[in-house]
Order: C-alpha cells, then structure tokens, then sequence
C-alpha cells in the first residue's frame, strides 16, 4: 500500500469520525460498524518516524472529537459551552488509540515487520510457515487493537465519574443476534469485534494489494478465522435469544405513564398543579380502560363458563417518570417519613381506581423531628434525586440515585470555584440551589406483584441505566427487573432519548434481567433479557409512541415481561469490567513485548 499524503491522512480521519457517528440515532447506518475504523487505521498505520505517536494521537483526536461533536450536538440544547467541550475531551480517548495504534500496535512499521518462532510443530492444513506466521501475527495484532479499544471505552465511562454513551457495541442494538454477546464482556467487551475484524481487514487488503503489485501469493487466512469468529458470536447469538425465555417466570404488568410535560434545560414549563392532574388523569384514564377491558372479558368468560382461563389486565406496577411529582419527601434518620400534601393528593386520587405499586422519581429532604415528633427540613441537610415506591398500604421505599450528573445534579469545587456556579445558572436557565447527595444503598427493591410474588428491583434513575458497573452490583439470585425512571425532557426532541435508549438496553442483556423503563420525555418501554420490546405473546413492539412513531407523546403504555425466576448465567454479572480491564492490559503488555523483541 502506498504513502498517503497528508491531506489524504486527515480525510481518513474525518471518514473514521463521520462514519462512527452514522452508527448511532438519528443516523441507521449501523451496518457501517464493520469498516468505519479502516480509514483510521490505514492512516495512523502508513506513519512512520520519531513522531509517528503524536501524528497518531492527533489524527486519533481529530476522528473522535468530530465524531463526538456530530453524535452529541443535541447537548447544545442546554450548553452551548458543553457540546464543544465534551468532544474535545472524548476525543482524547480516540487519540490514545491512534497513538497506540501508530507505535506499539502499527504492523507496517519496519521494526515490528520481523516476527520469529517455529510453526512446524503446529498443523499446517496445506499452508507454509510463512502463511502461518503471517495469519498468527495479524490476529496477534488485531486481539491487542481490540482490547486496547476496550480499554479505552471503559476508561472514558469510568474517568472524572465517566460518560460511556455509544460505545461501539452500540451500533448493535437493532441486531439482536450479535448483541447477546454482551452478556460475556459487558457491552465495553462487545465492541473488540469490529475492531478486531477491521484491524485485520485492513492488513489483509494490504496483501491483496502487496499481492497484485508483485504477484507473489499471500495468505488470507487471518481474514476467513475473523469472518469464523463473527460467525460463531452470531451463532452464540441465536442460541441464547432461543434460550432465554424457556425457564420458570412470573409475569408482571406495569402501567406505564409518560406526560412529555416540556423544560427548557432545567425549567419545567408546567405549573405544579398541572403537573400533577396531568399525573392523575393519563393514570386513571388508563387504568379505567384496562378495568372495563377486564370486566368485558370476565363477562365473556362466564358466558363461555370459563373463568378461570381469563387473562386480566389490571397491573402490578405503576411507573411514573423521574421528578414526577413537584413535592418531596422528607426522612429523618429514624426512618421515619413524610411527603408533601399535593403529592399525597395525587396518589390518593390515582389510587381510587384499585391497588397496584406505584413507582416514581421524586427528591428526598433530610429532615429532623421537633419536640412534638413533627418533621421538619433539616438546616443545611442533604438532598437525593429518589425512586419512590408505595404499596397499596402507602408503605415507603426509597433508592437514593448514586451516579450523579456533573452541572446538572453536583458541581465539583463549586464552594471553592464560584465561576462554576454562574456558569450553571447561564446554561441551565434556573438558580443553582445546591448539589444532591450520591445514595449509598445497593440492595435491590422487594416488589410485590398481585400475586404475591416478590421481585427485586434493581433501580436506575436517568442514565444510571447506561453505567453498567452501577446496576450490576444490585444483581442478585432470584426474579429482577432493573426499573428506571428518566427524564430526557432537557434535551426537547433530540436525538438525546434514542441514544439513551440505545444503551440502556444492553443491560438486559448483560445481567439477563428485563427491564421497564418511564420516561417523561423519551423512550418509555419494556425490555426482555435479549433486549428486545416484543410482547412476550403478541410479539408486538413494547415502547410508547404516537401516531406518527414518535416517542415523544403523551399517554400510557400497559406492559408485560417474563420475570425468569432463575435468570440465566452471565459472565458479565460475575466478573464485571475486569475482563475488559484484564485483556485491555494484556494487549498493551503483548504489544509493547514484541515490539521489544522485534527491536533487538
């Protein structure tokens, strides 16, 4: 393969950014993840000289940072500082790999050409040594890009708290056969595939063409063990979507209740009281209509003598979204609680209709008893961004959210640095009343369904349920549903909410857990240990959208899932992101180790 000039090196790049950002909503270019990096890699791997590495790290940047800017311009919506910022930051991690990929992992350099060792004692299946030693070193090379990758996506979710929002594994969440893999490495892990497969597409076509200059005959063989290795994860794939489901479940029912009441940044719109009879009418609306679908079905059941073959439709579960209610809830360190009177208002309206569990996001006040066990807001007390849930008895729970949003939920240094407060109000349009405190808590939330039957929610709030290292820790044996309240209202109707969407479903898949989510503005849906939203009967699509498709909708969304009594085995849920951790520095150990050898 010949030089490229330097222009031409700056186009791949920008091709790679522009590519990668095709992968994730709005765009449906997903196919593109299998050669979006191989005009990245054929440029930063045609450098050479003493500063090959910064060439690298700059061509490496300059793919990422406008990759970045281009999948999350909708942070523009609410600072317009943000969306520059948090690119050029994100790109940083593009520019470590074009770094790594121009030295220590660049195959075409001349002091990584030479590799040593003795294939003969090894079956050679008709080929030559040679071939061997070709296939083994492209593989050897594309396993170390792979997991260097990985580590450097589990670094940007993991760095300052972390921001892990499309990953390359994201670009297969409409192709549920490979998706299922994420269930080994965690959706991180997923994303060695395409990169291990182009690293070695773009070395093969080098011979091809090496080959048609020449006309010497090389391997291909490194190219036909990668399609092998997608084929058999595709395979991996099918047999686990056709296993899942077909273990002891319980069924539970969730009204979900999405109000698409509209903010600008952190200002909501709405009066409180509308809010609230907003709440109250789409809950009762729905579940008056879901009431008289039963009795019309016990009519026809009794007609037929058949009561007891009758399906209802009343629901275990009632989720509202994040902040739901505009009042809060006050808990003393006893235990002991109290809510605000608009919101023991609207529960006591919505709960006319019949029992059920009500689940919502609400904000949660330190709060202290006077001398006539009265409670009241404690003086500089802490504040938590809350799931709520409320039994038919008005018995409380609480989550308290622990992975909390940088200038949206807590400033760091914002005492010591009073800029960072005034830039917080400029971008948010409201006054800074203060940071929340991160929850402590992980244990799951016991959650009767009307049969009694207790599921352990492992509880997500916002895009917690993109932090997979978070909800994993709330894994435990017998039936969970991971249940997550959000709201994506900040961001208006942006591709924000499909983006969230995209990843959050990955970690049905990586804990075998279903998931139910509640949006007030977004993608409110439920989710299978397989990641898909079929109606585990109908097959129909389980997500809430209007006439036109859109998410952003008002209204209700009665939901069913299969709670697996024993979910499935994951080796996500038992190792976490030390795999990921683990092959990351073994493929920079590997590199850095031959490229050693190679230089004596």
């Amino acid at each position: 393969m010949g030089k490229l000039s330097g222009w031409m090196k700056l186009m791949a790049a920008v091709a790679s950014g522009l590519l990668v950002a095709g992968l994730f909503p709005p765009f449906r270019m997903s196919a593109a993840v299998w050669v979006a990096l191989v005009p990245l890699l054929a440029a930063v791997w045609s450098l050479d000289g003493k500063r090959a590495v910064w060439k690298g790290f700059g061509l490496g940047w300059l793919a990422g940072t406008l990759s970045c800017l281009v999948q999350f311009n909708w942070l523009a919506i609410v600072s317009p500082l943000g969306v520059v910022v948090l690119p050029l930051y994100l790109g940083l991690f593009w520019g470590a790999f074009g770094a790594f990929a121009a030295s220590l992992g660049n195959p075409w350099r001349k002091c990584g050409a030479h590799v040593t060792g003795d294939f003969a004692q090894y079956p050679s299946f008709g080929f030559s040594q040679s071939a061997l030693r070709d296939c083994f070193r492209s593989l050897r090379i594309a396993a170390c890009h792979a997991a260097v990758w990985a580590g450097l996506e589990w670094l940007r979710g993991w760095l300052f708290t972390g921001f892990g929002w499309n990953g390359l594994g994201v670009a297969f969440h409409e192709a549920p056969a490979m998706a299922q893999a994420a269930d080994l490495f965690g959706l991180t892990g997923l994303a060695m595939v395409p990169v291990f497969f182009q690293t070695v597409l773009v070395q093969t076509a080098r011979r091809v063409m090496d080959s048609a200059g020449d006309g010497l005959k090389r391997t291909r063989l490194d190219f036909g063990i990668a399609a092998l290795m997608v084929a058999v994860l595709v395979c991996y794939g099918l047999i686990r979507i056709a296993m899942e489901g077909r273990g002891e479940s319980v069924r539970l029912k969730t009204l979900l209740v999405q109000i698409n009441i509209p903010q600008d940044a952190a200002r909501v719109l709405w009066e409180p009281l509308d809010v609230h009879m907003a709440y109250e009418e789409e809950t009762l609306k729905a579940l008056r209509s879901l009431a008289d679908k039963d009795a019309a079905r016990l009519k026809e059941a009794m007609e037929k003598s058949d009561e007891g073959a009758v399906s209802l439709s009343w629901p275990d579960w009632v989720m509202w979204p994040e902040s739901a209610l505009t009042g809060r809830i006050m808990r003393a360190s006893d235990g002991s609680w109290g809510v605000w009177q608009e919101n023991l208002e609207t529960i006591a309206q919505v709960r006319s209709a019949g029992p059920f569990q009500l689940i919502y996001g609400t904000n949660e006040l330190e709060a202290v008893k006077t001398q006539d066990e009265q409670l009241v807001m404690k003086e500089k007390g802490q504040a938590w961004n809350s799931l709520a849930v409320m039994n038919p008895e008005d018995e409380l729970q609480t989550y308290r959210k622990h992975h909390l949003v940088i200038f949206g939920e807590t400033i760091p240094f914002v005492d010591s640095i009073p800029l960072l407060k005034k830039i917080y109000e400029q971008q948010a349009g409201v006054e800074y009343g203060g940071s929340f405190t991160p929850g402590e808590s992980f244990e799951p939330l016991p959650i009767s369904t009307a049969a009694g039957t207790v599921i352990g929610a492992i509880p997500t709030i916002c895009f917690e349920d993109t932090v997979a290292r978070l909800p994993r820790k709330f894994v435990r044996p017998g039936p969970q549903v991971i249940v997550n309240v959000t709201n994506d209202g900040w961001f208006k109707e942006s591709a924000a909410a499909a983006q969230h969407f995209a990843n959050s479903r990955f970690r049905a898949i990586e804990l075998r857990r279903p998931m139910v989510r509640c949006a007030n503005n977004g993608v409110s849906a439920a989710v299978d240990t397989t990641g898909s939203t079929a109606h585990p009967d109908t097959g129909k699509p389980q997500m809430l959208r209007d006439e036109n498709g859109s998410h952003f909708t008002r209204g209700s969304l009665f939901a069913e899932l299969n709670v697996p009594l024993h979910p499935s085995f994951s080796l996500y849920a038992i190792i976490g992101d030390w795999g990921v951790i683990s092959l990351a520095l073994l493929g920079l150990l590997t590199a850095w180790m031959t490229r050693a050898k190679s230089n004596d």
